[in-house]
């Protein structure tokens, strides 16, 4: 009678002994997972912060041998490069309205396919899920020929709206279905105390539906930061995004290497700081969809 308590005992030890060992082993595997996946970030970072004839010699990592090899004249001579200091500019003035756009557009469609009827309610969202396969490069051509005779080939609003068209079938598909399991019950409650639609929309979906919408913000964010086809097509030749202005600089100066790495990295630590900037609100929307 008395050995039992003490094998239970030990067992439970035990468990405990192995669960904690478990999870520190873990935890030691995400971080060395998560640095090797930082590794080409860190590496740029310390590349842009070497001179150019350092960074033709050596590779990144020799700058743990030699430190006095850092220096700061590369960010400043990017900022004498009025080529990449304006493609940040126009960037920005991409990324910016057509993520809320896309992010408005998407919410208000989201929220009547979900929630309010009209005729061919159904089949509109069917297509709207069919343009979800539709590639990009498909339509490069005809709606080049479209931009042409309107008048806004190769300028920022051109691009703003190939990349706004493109990001709502995601953009409602993703929010209709987030919308959709919002309970009924609490709609109805909310439209018996007298609130309207766009009431109704602003004051109980909006709130209930941030995580998914400040995933789906993120997304479109990092899309149209990162992009550089549409861009090369569509964006005007005098003012490109970064993406464009760092690889026509590739181009013409091969050996510019001292304004590309510095360059390069802050074209890619902006994303990096929204992404962590909402990543409480991206987890939450992630957790959210996976529950539903």
């Amino acid at each position: 009678m008395t050995t039992v308590p003490t094998v239970k005992a030990k067992q439970s030890l035990g468990a405990r002994i192995a669960a904690r060992a478990g999870g520190g082993v873990m935890r030691v595997f995400l971080i060395l997972v998560g640095l090797f996946w930082l590794m080409p970030t860190i590496g740029l970072l310390l590349s842009s912060l070497r001179g150019a004839d350092d960074i033709a010699a050596t590779g990144w990592w020799k700058i743990f041998t030699a430190p006095s090899e850092l220096t700061f004249d590369n960010y400043q001579r990017l900022l004498d490069n009025s080529v990449i200091t304006d493609s940040l500019f126009s960037t920005v003035m991409i990324t910016v309205p057509t993520t809320f756009l896309v992010v408005v557009i998407g919410s208000l469609a989201g929220y009547a396919f979900a929630w309010m009827e009209f005729p061919g309610r159904d089949w509109w969202f069917l297509i709207v899920v069919g343009l979800l396969v539709v590639p990009v490069q498909v339509a490069l051509i005809p709606v080049s020929e479209l931009f042409g005779i309107i008048g806004i080939f190769e300028t920022t609003f051109g691009v703003i709206m190939f990349h706004t068209a493109f990001g709502l079938p995601f953009a409602i598909f993703l929010l209709r279905n987030f919308f959709a399991e919002i309970p009924r019950e609490l709609l109805e409650a909310a439209r018996l105390d007298g609130a309207g639609e766009i009431r109704l929309f602003t004051r109980v979906v909006m709130p209930l539906g941030g995580p998914a919408i400040a995933s789906l913000g993120i997304f479109q964010f990092l899309w149209v930061w990162n992009d550089m086809l549409v861009a090369l097509i569509f964006a005007d030749s005098e003012s490109p995004p970064i993406t464009v202005a760092l690889q026509q600089q590739v181009r013409q100066f091969g050996n510019n290497i001292d304004v590309l790495a510095p360059g390069a990295f802050v074209s890619m630590v902006i994303p990096l700081a929204v992404f962590f900037a909402f990543q409480r609100q991206f987890v939450s929307g992630v957790m959210a969809g996976a529950v539903k």
